[in-house]
């Protein structure tokens, strides 16, 4: 699919304050009496300061993000803290709308990170900002595998991914279903890499997801394990290859559980990425969802590895983060999305001269 249009205002924004997050320095002194950095809060990025040692508080030095901000609305995450099934503690982020008024119902987004073993933390993020800024909530949790709460439990999904993180991630959906300020009939998921393989999980184990957009994901464990350029998984994963243990990989793979699927589902994906191959992933994920007239769009990028929504063209990302909003206000907010409904269906005529020799069906 390729779509021609001209990228949103904030859409631009989110990628200049992406491109500067990675950006920042800490340069100082050789006796390291004066101090020259930057600091980045969920709301401010790239500050510049500079502090001397005998100084009490820094000097900002610059304010060249002073006119930006000033254009747009930026919303502070909640931390939130719930208990999920056997009693472990879990952190998580919320991302509010501006002006979130918690007597309303808002869409929910569960936005799932990859690795598995990373965090989401308190740190500007453009693509949580952006989806708040369009009216959902954004739910960002760190299940089990997570990093930051120790090696015991970034190490308990040996073996058992996917399992018992998503787990974890239902019961936090849960925890903000309770608190009253969510439509439960317009939940969404996403995630890209463990995320994504967690997005085609989840839709495989529960219909209360109203639409998802799997990122750079993994469909098919087998396949991905004779097609990946990862090939230092395994003995953390799994503990034999797919053709010693056939079973453990079928039921761990999201493919195995299609026939549950009834989502509408975006897959986003890289022709170039050898981390997730597409052939062991949304291809598989694409052809068997067609196949079951459950409403799904595979967006492509050309020339795009696994780092797409990092280091991709700066044009890719921005589209790659307007089809996930497109995807969600289409099936959650019900904006009408010509580019992603499935065409109708006709009968083709038979034509002889196209295979000779070959006598139409009988009717």
């Amino acid at each position: 699919m390729e779509l021609e249009h001209e990228p949103s205002e904030i859409a631009k924004l989110a990628l200049i304050f992406f491109l500067a997050y990675f950006l920042e320095k800490l340069r100082a002194t050789p006796d390291g009496s004066k101090l020259v950095y930057t600091v980045s809060t969920p709301t401010r990025i790239g500050d510049l300061f500079y502090l001397e040692r005998s100084a009490a508080q820094p000097k900002r030095l610059a304010s060249l993000n002073d006119a930006v901000f000033s254009n747009i609305n930026l919303t502070e995450p909640e931390e939130v803290w719930y208990t999920s099934f056997d009693g472990k503690r879990i952190q998580a982020w919320l991302q509010k709308p501006p002006a979130f008024d918690a007597q309303k119902k808002y869409p929910l987004i569960l936005d799932i990170h990859g690795g598995p073993h990373t965090a989401y933390g308190y740190v500007f993020d453009h693509e949580f900002q952006w989806m708040a800024a369009k009216g959902y909530v954004v739910l960002y949790p760190n299940p089990r595998g997570s990093t930051s709460y120790g090696q015991e439990f970034g190490n308990i999904i040996q073996y058992r991914y996917p399992g018992d993180d998503y787990k974890d991630l239902m019961a936090g959906v849960d925890e903000v279903i309770k608190r009253g300020y969510i439509d439960t009939n317009k939940l969404g998921v996403t995630g890209g890499s463990g995320g994504g393989l967690l997005t085609n999980w989840t839709i495989g184990q529960t219909t209360r997801f109203a639409a998802a957009v799997s990122q750079r994901d993994i469909a098919n464990w087998a396949d991905w394990w004779y097609s990946a350029d990862f090939t230092l998984f395994q003995p953390n994963w799994f503990k034999a290859p797919p053709f010693e243990d056939p079973e453990d990989y079928r039921a761990r793979s999201p493919i195995t559980y299609i026939k549950n699927v009834k989502t509408p589902l975006m897959l986003i994906l890289g022709e170039s990425d050898y981390r997730t191959p597409p052939g062991a992933g949304g291809e598989e994920m694409f052809r068997a969802l067609k196949f079951r007239k459950i409403p799904t769009v595979m967006v492509r990028f050309p020339n795009e590895s696994h780092e797409l929504s990092r280091s991709g063209q700066p044009w890719h990302r921005v589209e790659r983060l307007e089809h996930i909003v497109g995807w969600f206000d289409h099936w959650l907010m019900g904006v009408p999305k010509p580019e992603y409904e499935v065409a109708p269906e006709r009968e083709v005529p038979f034509r002889p001269e196209i295979l000779p020799g070959r006598q139409p069906p009988q009717q």
